[in-house]
């Protein structure tokens, strides 16, 4: 991986912060997108004091112009880009017969429309470099189902479509695409979870335990690698078990 350009979606924390910190310990060049530029820049300051490269800047995925500078300022940074993580997202949790068309619409045009305009910006290149690798973040919910959580399943099962049509699309050009589905996650997101819940949850799970941000990050880092040539169109479960 060394000296290939990664572009990760939601770096400032969680998730996309240990995807973007294990690429660039494998030697990728790592741009840095969310909306909170203050804490890309945290990132960015862990990822240099490593010798590493890390590139800041904002992005909000729910508007198609801010992706598409987001991804213009990287072109001209780097020049190209050769992994992308589409990681970022939003829940906006409600029963269905409740749900306000504005919670239903902010969460598929950030989880779901945000990362195939993401993708769409980094195609071309791709396909011109005959070389590419996209990784999805995607859900456990998106293939299990979750009471009160409508639009975020929707988005989620989305990107698994995507990642299977797109897979099938670039894989003539040497371009992968693979999505990587968390089960419950050790992030600020489940931190305020309510104990009880947790105590479910975690019966659940046959593991025994919540997944960490590094257990993900491992998984997209393996598919963003050379190891992973023969693999597209996959979804790689990190859920402990708790959907099998």
């Amino acid at each position: 991986m060394q000296n290939r350009i990664a572009f990760v979606t939601g770096a400032s924390r969680g998730i996309g912060r240990a995807c973007a910190l294990a690429l660039s310990s494998a030697g990728a060049r790592v741009v840095l997108a969310a909306r909170q530029v203050d804490k890309l820049e945290q990132v960015a300051a862990e990822i240099r004091a490593a010798g590493s490269d890390a590139f800041v800047v904002p992005i909000d995925m729910a508007a198609p112009d801010s992706i598409r500078a987001a991804f213009s300022k990287a072109a001209k940074e780097f020049g190209r880009i050769d992994i992308l993580v589409n990681n970022a997202a939003i829940t906006k949790d409600g029963l269905a017969m409740r749900m306000k068309p504005q919670d239903w619409d902010t969460v598929i045009a950030t989880n779901l429309t945000g990362a195939f305009v993401a993708t769409q910006q980094v195609l071309l290149g791709m396909m011109r470099e005959r070389w590419g690798r996209i990784i999805n973040v995607t859900s456990v919910v998106a293939e299990a189902g979750n009471a009160g959580q409508a639009n975020y399943v929707a988005s989620k099962a989305g990107l698994i479509g995507l990642t299977k049509s797109l897979a099938q699309e670039m894989a003539s050009r040497n371009v992968t695409v693979n999505a990587v589905a968390p089960g419950f996650i050790d992030t600020d997101m489940t931190q305020s979870l309510a104990q009880e819940f947790k105590d479910r949850l975690l019966a659940a799970i046959p593991l025994q335990r919540l997944g960490r941000p590094e257990d993900v990050a491992a998984a997209v880092r393996f598919l963003a690698s050379d190891e992973a040539a023969y693999i597209t169109g996959h979804v790689l479960n990190v859920n402990g078990g708790m959907y099998m």
